[in-house]
């Protein structure tokens, strides 16, 4: 497959502690591809103007939560993103991060992860949507591992908080459900199989995919 032909993008779902982050880049990795997780929010501060530290506040929440954010003054200008009666109006900071999206999906194939980048970029290239999930033994075990959590308690009480926060946000930006097998291509336990077996998979598809 040669990928400065093929203009694809491979846009990855994840529930917490299910290890997408990690296979994200095992894919890109093994596609020879870019890969962006959390450096969107940093184009995204670069391309607004704004500080980062709002993209980070915000990030994957619902316009509901950004109005705690606007007591911050510091690191804005009066971009386009930010015309109105706030500094940052509801969907400003999405806007950003979408635009950002699309420009990285035209300088070549890539893996995104999470923030709804299967759904934003689903009329400009062609898209591979993944979803990974796990037993909530196997996430709350990564989750302590990675020193989230310190006891399974907090960290199935973590589990659970991100991955409401990543539901209504997905569902609230998207016409999909988050976590839905009908809204993404392909759906993996990654317990099933560990990081690297899982991202192998998920490489096999997509070079399949892509080739129709």
């Amino acid at each position: 497959m040669d990928n400065n032909k093929t203009k694809y993008v491979v846009t990855v779902g994840r529930q917490f502690g299910s290890g997408g982050r990690e296979i994200g880049k095992l894919i890109a990795k093994g596609l020879g591809i870019a890969y962006y997780d959390k450096e969107l929010l940093t184009e995204a501060a670069k391309s607004s103007g704004v500080n980062a530290d709002f993209f980070e506040a915000a990030d994957e929440r619902t316009p509901s939560f950004f109005s705690s954010l606007w007591s911050f003054n510091t690191g804005y200008n009066n971009g386009t993103y930010f015309m109105g009666d706030t500094p940052l109006s509801n969907d400003s900071i999405y806007k950003a991060q979408s635009d950002v999206m699309l420009k990285l999906a035209d300088r070549g194939p890539c893996v995104i992860v999470g923030r709804t980048a299967d759904y934003i970029l689903r009329n400009h290239c062609k898209v591979v949507s993944v979803f990974i999930h796990a037993s909530m033994e196997a996430r709350i075990a990564r989750i302590i591992a990675r020193g989230d959590c310190d006891n399974a308690k907090d960290a199935e009480a973590m589990a659970e908080k991100k991955n409401k926060l990543r539901a209504e946000y997905y569902n609230f930006y998207t016409d999909k459900k988050w976590g839905e097998a009908q809204s993404y291509n392909l759906c993996i336990d990654s317990s099933l199989f560990g990081a690297q077996e899982t991202a192998q998979i998920i490489i096999d598809f997509i070079k399949k995919r892509i080739a129709k």
